[in-house]
């Protein structure tokens, strides 16, 4: 039985999906038997060609599903599902870890004894990235320290190291019991963050490994300022809905009417300086933009308004 899972979700990108494959088969980590599982997302079945081509390189150790679905928590889950190691490994198809990426992984979790370890992602820009992109830096995330705790505001799904046991705690609780990813965030986003969420509230161990970085592919369509302001927007409905889903009753209200307040003062206050710094600092400005199209997004979601990030468009009462 495998020690190790590695969880790939993928949808239409197979020669990325190829790219962390052969990554995968080039790690260090030597006398731990490991397995990969990929959930291909596609109806057509873009991936099956590579991943049959693959499948010799992984003697066996491959598990290939199919799941015609848009909602990535049900994907998350059946990636999950289908793994026999007490430790699953998750990135995303468009990352490539650096060689040593799973021995370090596994070697922090040993000296910190933690249930959970992050590890940066980082931005691999296309070669038509616009310079103005690249030194704003919008596609960079927060490093910490090796081994320094964190909490759910600083976890992502996209390369992390999670004991078994405590998604099977997760998957437990919920209560359609279908996994520990919440298929009611399997459309928008969030889903990573509502499952850390509730590891965090279980007192999981969640460390940092700086040593074990995956580069994202950008693409030159997400290297627009349309696509960033637009990502703002969304985060910032995700922020509300997050922070929300797990209150109830006056603790929810009272919550929600400080929210939306604090995001109006910050939606005008952000635009202004956008606007005052436009015809001086063109990064500065864009930056207040993206605050201000975050706040924007937070006061959306209680006008009922979600951004699905794996469907359309749609309208939904929240509170």
């Amino acid at each position: 039985m495998p020690e190790l899972s590695i969880c790939i979700c993928t949808y239409k990108r197979p020669e990325l999906l190829r790219r962390l494959l052969q990554a995968i088969l080039t790690q260090t980590l030597r006398d731990v038997a490991i397995e990969v599982v990929v959930v291909d997302n596609d109806v057509n079945k873009s991936a099956a060609a590579e991943l049959a081509e693959m499948a010799t390189g992984f003697a066996g150790s491959l598990k290939a599903l199919n799941l015609a679905n848009s909602n990535i928590s049900l994907a998350r889950n059946a990636a999950i599902a289908a793994a026999s190691g007490q430790w699953i490994v998750m990135i995303d198809d468009d990352e490539v870890p650096v060689p040593d990426w799973l021995e370090q992984l596994l070697k922090v979790q040993k000296a910190e004894q933690a249930d959970v370890v992050f590890a940066p992602v980082l931005p691999e820009y296309s070669e038509s990235t616009p310079a103005w992109i690249r030194e704003g830096g919008y596609f960079d995330r927060r490093r910490m320290p090796t081994g320094t705790k964190i909490d759910h505001k600083d976890a992502r799904s996209g390369n992390v190291l999670v004991r078994r046991s405590i998604l099977q705690d997760i998957a437990a609780s919920q209560k359609d019991g279908i996994g520990p990813f919440d298929p009611a965030f399997g459309t928008t986003g969030g889903e990573d963050t509502m499952l850390f969420r509730r590891l965090d509230k279980l007192g999981a161990v969640m460390v940092w490994c700086d040593e074990a970085p995956a580069d994202e592919f950008i693409p030159a369509d997400r290297a627009t300022a349309k696509w960033l302001l637009q990502r703002s927007y969304r985060t910032g409905q995700l922020f509300i809905r997050t922070e929300l889903a797990m209150l109830e009753g006056g603790k929810k209200i009272s919550s929600a009417l400080l929210l939306s307040a604090r995001a109006c003062v910050q939606f005008v206050l952000a635009l202004l300086f956008a606007l005052l710094l436009l015809p001086f600092k063109f990064l500065r400005s864009f930056t207040w933009l993206r605050v201000a199209a975050s706040q924007l997004g937070k006061l959306s979601y209680f006008w009922g308004s979600a951004s699905h990030a794996y469907g359309a468009l749609e309208k939904q009462k929240r509170l």
